[in-house]
């Protein structure tokens, strides 16, 4: 076995899979099962790719033990695909080595403390009272300010701005463009303009969290913003200042909090959703795409609103007769109170 090639035994004993087939069959590689060849693993998980597994040419697959009971090829057997091909899938992933220590053009402040197995790439800034741990990376042109952490093994891909009091648990992952721990929008008006209101909170995010691409988590009023562990932000989302965000939720991308909200445990938010502000999302709520949140939800369970795309001629009939909804419902309402009397 080298680095990047493993036998079905090899996978099996490493991730606790059943063997269907021979187990020395040898993977160089992953790919979806349109793709793959002779020499890839591919995986089956959502049963409306099943009519793919006819033509597939994957030396071998990951599935269930019931549709690897029916294959003549050979096969990982788990009850739960996805996963394991996700485990499996990361043996292959090649990432560029980062060597430690901190690179020649980056500009560390002497008050900072820096780990020795840290890696601070090209062009990155450090301020005073910053601390970077042990095997974090920070990539190119990423900029810690004051009294941030950076926690151990955690990585900045690119071009990730921590503001100020932002502290990373272990293992996060963020993406190039993030943005985290800038003001929250927090105003007051007086005599018709606005003022600003202090922003004296920080961020708090914990252990193996994950932050897309460009997004923003911004740092709280006057307690943190909080993400528990394991939450997952894809690219572009948006969480304002005083969020709380239970362990394992995840939300896709564009999806947008107000601030105040708390969201719970195991919680999903699809796509370009908004939950307003000073809400309550009880664990275990899925929230589908474009929805609008307006209320706090207290009930485990999937929740959606908004109108699916149309016919276009159908949607203007739809719309013009919604507008006449309130009408209708009080003539109802009134020609209800004249059969009572």
């Amino acid at each position: 076995m080298t680095a990047t090639t493993f036998t079905l035994a090899d996978l099996a004993e490493r991730f606790g899979l059943a063997i269907h087939g021979d187990p020395r069959t040898r993977i160089d590689g992953v790919a979806t099962l349109a793709s793959a060849g002779p020499t890839q693993l591919g995986f089956l998980a959502n049963p409306k790719y099943a009519r793919q597994l006819a033509a597939s040419r994957a030396g071998a697959l990951v599935v269930t033990p019931a549709v690897a009971a029916g294959l003549e090829r050979p096969a990982l057997a788990t009850d739960n695909p996805a996963a394991a091909f996700a485990r499996i899938a990361a043996l292959f992933e090649r990432r560029p080595p980062a060597p430690a220590g901190i690179d020649a053009s980056a500009v560390v402040d002497p008050g900072a403390q820096v780990d020795a197995s840290a890696s601070i790439g090209p062009l990155c800034t450090v301020a005073a009272g910053a601390r970077i741990g042990a095997g974090a990376i920070l990539g190119p042109q990423c900029s810690v300010g004051p009294d941030c952490v950076v926690g151990e093994g955690s990585h900045l891909v690119a071009r990730v701005t921590l503001v100020q009091r932002v502290v990373l648990g272990r293992r996060v992952l963020v993406h190039p463009g993030a943005v985290i721990g800038a003001d929250g929008f927090g105003l007051a008006i007086d005599r018709g303009a606005w003022l600003k209101v202090p922003q004296l909170g920080g961020v708090r995010i914990g252990d193996d969290c994950e932050i897309g691409a460009n997004t923003t988590i911004d740092r709280g009023a006057l307690d943190d913003t909080v993400l528990e562990e394991d939450v997952r932000l894809d690219n572009q989302v948006q969480i304002a200042h005083n969020v709380h965000i239970g362990a394992h939720t995840a939300m896709a991308g564009c999806a947008a909090v107000a601030g105040s909200t708390r969201i719970g445990r195991w919680c999903l938010v699809g796509g370009a959703a908004g939950i307003a502000g000073h809400l309550e999302l009880c664990d275990r709520v899925t929230i589908l795409a474009m929805s609008m949140v307006s209320h706090s939800i207290r009930e485990p369970g999937e929740y959606a609103s908004g109108i699916p795309a149309q016919d276009s001629r159908l949607w203007r009939r739809n719309t013009a007769r919604l507008r006449k909804l309130d009408q209708l419902v009080r003539r109802l309402g009134r020609d209800d109170k004249d059969e009572d009397q």
